[in-house]
């Protein structure tokens, strides 16, 4: 899939896909908002980010993408895992 341009003003940014999946996308917003309130290694993330100049929803959309890495690498290393009872 071609990135599709999504850039503003000085903002230079591309999105690879505008649709999808609703309920992926809001699984991952609100796990991105509650590690914002909870997560110590999170909220210091966002305070650099913030300081490095992006707005808050730029760090959001950041953290998502971190997030959605973090559980593909997950799924992946399930999937290829061997099964440790041989059945599931």
């Amino acid at each position: 899939m071609d990135p599709i341009p999504a850039s503003s003003g000085k903002t230079v940014r591309h999105r690879l896909n505008p649709g999808g999946e609703r309920d992926a996308k809001s699984t991952l917003h609100m796990i991105a908002v509650a590690r914002l309130r909870y997560c110590d290694r999170t909220r210091s993330y966002t305070a650099r980010r913030l300081e490095e100049g992006l707005s808050k929803r730029e760090v959001i959309r950041c953290l998502k993408r971190y997030i959605a890495r973090e559980i593909y690498r997950s799924l992946r290393e399930d999937l290829t895992a061997p099964a440790e009872t041989g059945h599931l």
